[in-house]
């Protein structure tokens, strides 16, 4: 049985609700822009630049979740995707600090003889991923999309 609410579905679904929230708001600063009261068209423009901020970074979000996966399925489909079950979990289910920091390592010295190989660089985002690191890991990823994507052209 499949998963109803799988992480696609649930950025979708935050999605989706953002953007009726998103439609709202900017629905209540174009009235209040068309107002035809100074302060109101000061704080409905304000108000509207939000909406449009937030549609821009959902939208990046989205492109960026649908890249990841594209990755993730091609190197599926080669038989590369970094494997990570052998590694020692803890109960709540996240890999133990310790393996998890030497498995980095060596992600780290794959990535160092390959620097220009995005599937080294999709390696390492998943090993900052299992070691907490986020942020990097997300700046990893962003490489390995952008490598990969002047790898095919």
């Amino acid at each position: 049985m499949t998963k109803l609410l799988t992480g696609r579905n649930a950025a979708f679904l935050v999605a989706l609700v953002l953007l009726v929230y998103l439609v709202l708001m900017s629905g209540r600063a174009i009235t209040m822009i068309t107002s035809g009261h100074p302060v109101f068209i000061v704080l409905g423009a304000a108000i509207l630049v939000f909406p449009v901020l937030g549609a821009v970074l959902v939208a990046d979000q989205l492109r960026f979740g649908a890249s990841t996966e594209r990755l993730a399925r091609r190197l599926d489909d080669e038989g590369a995707l970094p494997d990570v079950s052998h590694l020692p979990r803890r109960p709540s289910g996240r890999v133990e600090q310790d393996a998890a920091d030497e498995w980095f390592d060596a992600k780290q010295a794959e990535l160092e003889a390959e620097p220009q190989d995005w599937r080294r660089w999709f390696a390492l985002a998943q090993a900052y991923d299992l070691a907490g690191d986020r942020n990097r890991g997300r700046k990893a990823m962003r490489k390995a999309i952008d490598l990969e994507r002047d790898d095919k052209s």
